[in-house]
């Protein structure tokens, strides 16, 4: 399998994989707090990184390092917080839609700030994925009224952070193994997650079924959807540009809003047209 087949591949895997996500963290809040949930996030994954990659950690440069932190806090900390947060009162399928945004900003930040060129039709790619994404988010507004909206704000904040994390990989760590990363990304947020898991009276409650029944959930999205799931991701970076690996949240609605249907969180036809709009939006932005 060549390199072209094999990015779209890797699109595919993260797609399943963060679609199912934002299920797992609606799961993970029914016994968790938002603070909770993101912290044992962050810990199961550092710890199933740790295990499989810590050797990898004495292949960064010691000037590689503050790119690193720099990247463990804008691709993990604050989004691992901020979506966990959002889906406290909003459903997973509308946060999975708001995170399409993500490649827009990364080709934003891109051109602005780290000086990096697109294609015009990267950029049509782009916005055409946008449209379907609007499309699918003013959908699930009218159709429930009773969520508040105000929460979404977080989820942008969330995927401005993915964008200059794109980037900053892209630019200064793309000649480190996606495993040396990924593992010094988690080993860095060790301390201050497990600090705010302390303070946030996770401990206090760790006994209760309903509690230990989260656990499980966000053991699943911590390992997989975190830890396994980031190293593809900058593999894929790596392999192709910031712009067709961000298009990967085009795609994530999708298995969301069908992990949604499951849950009772009904589709419109509007949104289906939504969705295929966004298809289209991943083809362009891949297009040489």
């Amino acid at each position: 399998m060549n390199a072209r087949q094999l990015k779209w591949v890797y699109l595919m895997i993260l797609a399943l994989i963060w679609g199912s996500s934002f299920i797992l963290i609606k799961k993970g809040l029914v016994g968790l707090s938002a603070l909770q949930l993101g912290s044992l996030r962050i810990l199961f994954a550092a710890v199933f990184l740790l295990l499989i990659g810590f050797k990898s950690l004495m292949k960064i440069p010691k000037q590689k390092w503050k790119y690193i932190a720099l990247t463990s806090m804008f691709g993990t900390f604050i989004p691992a917080y901020l979506f966990a947060i959002a889906e406290t009162e909003i459903d997973s399928s509308i946060t999975a839609i708001l995170n399409s945004l993500t490649p827009l900003n990364t080709l934003i930040l891109g051109a602005m700030a780290f000086g990096i060129n697109f294609k015009k039709n990267q950029v049509w790619g782009v916005f055409i994925g946008l449209l379907g994404s609007m499309l699918l988010v003013f959908n699930g507004a009218i159709n429930h009224p009773e969520q508040n909206y105000y929460y979404a704000i977080l989820v942008i904040i969330a995927s401005i952070c993915y964008a200059v994390n794109v980037n900053l990989l892209k630019k200064y760590l793309h000649d480190l193994s996606p495993l040396s990363i990924t593992t010094g990304n988690f080993a860095f947020l060790v301390i201050p997650t497990f600090l705010i898991l302390i303070f946030s009276g996770f401990f206090e409650v760790i006994h209760v079924a309903k509690v230990q029944h989260s656990i499980l959930f966000i053991m699943v999205l911590g390992v997989i959807g975190t830890g396994i799931a980031n190293i593809l991701f900058f593999k894929l970076i790596q392999m192709s540009s910031p712009v067709f690996a961000t298009s990967v949240t085009y795609l994530i609605p999708i298995v969301a809003f069908f992990w949604g249907l499951l849950d009772n969180e009904m589709l419109t036809p509007v949104q289906f047209f939504g969705a295929f709009i966004i298809l289209i939006g991943v083809y362009l932005s891949a297009k040489k």
